[in-house]
């Protein structure tokens, strides 16, 4: 028995708008649409509105903007809309108050397989943890965080090239088409709620920093290039080479060997070429951004600096 649901959407990337216009797209009821406040943005620090509010606005939808998700007029304007359903894709993490609502429930889009890769970066995680393969999940959202009963899984390949970039665009669309299957299926209710596997070993995907994107030269040449394919383009990975400090976001495994050299010392030729020493070779960097200054390719770095 098909019986159409009241919808809540809730998101704020552009990893999120793919899955609110696919459901808009197919019809679906979305009643209304919870984002992030408008924050400063830009040298002018002018209030932005989210992706999300954008493409919520475009379709005339109304838009949601709680600073505290606990706040009681948040949450008497939410109850207002009587949905069915809550659909969460790349937002903050919800208290009971707000995913218990529904009454059908709240479910989340993740960017992993589950269990694994629970946290706020699976997609970088997965990259530099070298997997060769990742996917999407919707869940119904329970107390622990990414851990609720799994309702549709999607695998997606990572091939050797990809970054962060690429893969997010893939995923945003595979997991759009996943949020739009799994609404189907519960309008149908043809679907299962399965418990997630226990894992022995779960591999992790905690929030990105500054610290834990630091370049480690005294690893292998292909963890160091797989670290900075799963920070690119962002957060980016980084570096200090004499004295200055680099974002990198594409590296290559170099093919000379200039000289005899420790981990983390540098070669350039002034022209086209930087070259670092990893643990087991050196590996050429190819794209990088100097403090103040744009992206830009060795080449173009040197023709304008020296190191």
């Amino acid at each position: 028995m098909f019986q159409p649901l009241r919808l809540v959407f809730m998101g704020t990337p552009d990893f999120a708008v793919a899955s609110l216009l696919r459901l808009l797209n197919a019809g679906c009821t979305v009643v209304a649409v919870v984002t992030a406040p408008d924050r400063p943005s830009g040298r002018g620090l002018q209030l932005m509105a989210s992706p999300v509010k954008k493409a919520a606005q475009a379709a005339n939808l109304p838009v949601l903007q709680p600073e505290k998700l606990r706040d009681p007029d948040f949450l008497e304007q939410l109850a207002s809309y009587t949905a069915d359903l809550f659909v969460v894709v790349a937002f903050r993490m919800l208290p009971e108050v707000v995913w218990s609502m529904p009454t059908v429930g709240t479910f989340n889009l993740h960017g992993s397989l589950l269990p694994q890769y629970r946290g706020a970066a699976p997609l970088n995680w997965a990259i530099i943890n070298g997997e060769t393969e990742t996917g999407v999940t919707t869940f119904f959202i329970e107390k622990e965080i990414d851990t609720g009963q799994m309702i549709l899984q999607d695998r997606e390949p990572i091939h050797a090239d990809d970054t962060a970039g690429t893969l997010h665009d893939r995923l945003m669309e595979r997991g759009a088409d996943l949020v739009l299957q799994t609404v189907r299926a519960i309008e149908a209710n043809n679907y299962v709620r399965t418990p997630q596997p226990a894992v022995t070993e779960p591999k992790a995907a905690p929030k990105l920093s500054r610290e834990t994107t630091e370049i480690n030269w005294n690893q292998p040449v292909q963890i160091i290039r797989n670290f900075v394919r799963g920070l690119s383009p962002y957060p980016a990975s980084w570096t200090i080479i004499n004295g200055k400090f680099f974002k990198i976001y594409a590296v290559s495994v170099a093919n000379e060997s200039p000289f005899d050299a420790e981990p983390s010392e540098a070669y350039t030729d002034n022209k086209t070429v930087i070259l670092v020493r990893a643990a087991d070779g050196w590996l050429s960097i190819d794209s990088l951004q100097a403090e103040g200054k744009r992206r830009m390719t060795a080449g173009e770095f040197l023709r304008g600096n020296s190191l």
